[in-house]
Order: structure tokens, then sequence, then C-alpha cells
């Protein structure tokens, strides 16, 4: 009773502590933090994810004053898919005590119990993966598309071969790069250096179109565009210099997704 009671005080002062932190850091100038987590899991098995999420991941995130929160679908071949979420953070300390406070909320536990019950026989996903990041200077903020309206996402991730080449990649969006994207219909909603995670050192981003004429016809006027072009004669900012792989995914928001 008492090691119950003593768990119970210590995740309870940390949730207060945090959300402490994150009000401060709310209240302050400063970059958001995001973290994209994908589940890879059999196609047959999405709705029991989907339920998860709607009815007790996404309600428990709001009642600890985290998001927007966006949830994805993407298609993978042999009857797979994988479900990307994006957590918005004020804080890091938010993403540092996130697990806990779920296992501490009765409701989240409730909700969510049919996922969180799973048998090791017959698991509802093969695995999670998960990265955090910053938001970088020239996007500090997530931009939150319309969720009313027809959307199509674009998720990129430029992978650099070491950390000094990562940071001119991103010295490169903040000083021409994501103006010049916005300008020609690349429409941003977040972009992110990676702390932690995959691919490192990479930067995230991602856009929203319409549709994917729409996006198909943004990135051709983006190519021929001549300030676009200006920029990446710049040697320093050539890409055999600073990209090593790029990423591209196509993602489809879920119903409830709230971007």
């Amino acid at each position: 009773m008492k090691r119950r009671t003593f768990l119970k005080t210590s995740v309870t002062a940390s949730a207060t502590a945090a959300a402490s932190i994150a009000a401060s850091a709310a209240a302050q100038p400063g970059p958001e933090y995001y973290e994209l987590r994908t589940w890879s899991l059999k196609v047959a098995k999405q709705p029991l994810l989907d339920a998860y999420l709607r009815r007790a991941l996404l309600p428990a995130l709001k009642r600890l004053g985290l998001g927007p929160v966006g949830v994805f679908a993407e298609s993978q071949p042999n009857e797979e898919v994988k479900v990307h979420a994006l957590i918005t953070y004020a804080a890091p300390e938010q993403f540092a005590t996130l697990s806990a406070r779920l296992a501490a909320d009765a409701e989240h536990q409730k909700a969510g119990a049919e996922y969180l019950n799973a048998k090791a026989s017959d698991p509802i996903y093969s695995r999670i993966e998960s990265s955090f990041m910053v938001a970088i200077e020239g996007l500090p903020k997530l931009v939150k598309p319309d969720a009313t309206k027809s959307r199509l996402f674009n998720l990129r991730i430029y992978e650099s071969h070491n950390e000094r080449a990562g940071k001119r990649k991103i010295e490169m969006f903040n000083r021409g790069e994501l103006a010049i994207f916005k300008r020609t219909g690349l429409t941003p909603v977040m972009f992110a250096e990676t702390l932690s995670g995959t691919l490192m050192p990479n930067l995230t981003y991602l856009l929203v179109f319409p549709n994917d004429d729409a996006r198909k016809k943004a990135w051709d006027t983006f190519r021929a565009d001549p300030e676009w072009l200006k920029l990446k004669a710049v040697p320093e900012y050539a890409d055999k210099e600073i990209v090593l792989k790029v990423t591209n995914r196509l993602l489809t928001p879920t119903p409830y997704s709230e971007l």
C-alpha cells in the first residue's frame, strides 16, 4: 500500500511540475517540440489502433494540454499500413513525463483497455518507432490546416551525412528556402530538426495540399522558381554537400485527426 501511495504521489508531483514548466514555456516565445510516433501493423488491425487513438490517447493528450495531434495513415505492401501520430509539445519536459502521466490516467487506461491489454499471441502492431524534434527558427510553431477540408499531407525527411551538413540544410531553409516554399504553394505545417530517433541527423517537415494534383503543381512551380534556382546554385547549399537521402511519404489524415 505504501509503495502504491509513493508511486501515485511521485507521478502526481512530476505531472504537476511538467504542467508548470509547459505553461511557462507556452507563455514565452520559443520553438515547439514534436514527436512523430509510427505504428507498423497489418491493415486488419488498424481499426483496433484507430479506436485506441480516437477514444483513449487523443482525449488523454487533450486533458494534459498537449496538441494539436495529427494522425495519418500510409499504405504499405503486403496488406500492411503505417499509422503516424504527430504530437505537439510546448516543452521537452512534457514529452519526458508523458508515459508516466498516461499510466496514471484512469480514463486513458479504461478507454484504451483493449489496446493496452492485447495478448502477446495476438499483438495489434509489430513495432512503434518514435522521433523527438524541435521546430526550426523559420517556422517555430506548427501551422494548423483546416481539418474540415480535403487534405493530403507530404512528409519529407532530409538525411545528411554528418551534423554540420544537417545544420547547413536547416540554415538554407531559414535563410530563404522556406519563404520560397510558401510563395510557390508548398504549404508548411511543421519543420523540425530531429533530436532523438532514427535516420539522424535529419530535418523532417510536413506539407499540406488540397489533393495530389495540387501537390504536383506546387512542386513543379517550386523547381522552376528563379529564387530557388539562384539559392540552390550557392556552393555550400548544393544538395550533394548537405543532403544524403530524401524520404518522401504521402499521408492521408484519419477522420479523427486534429490536423
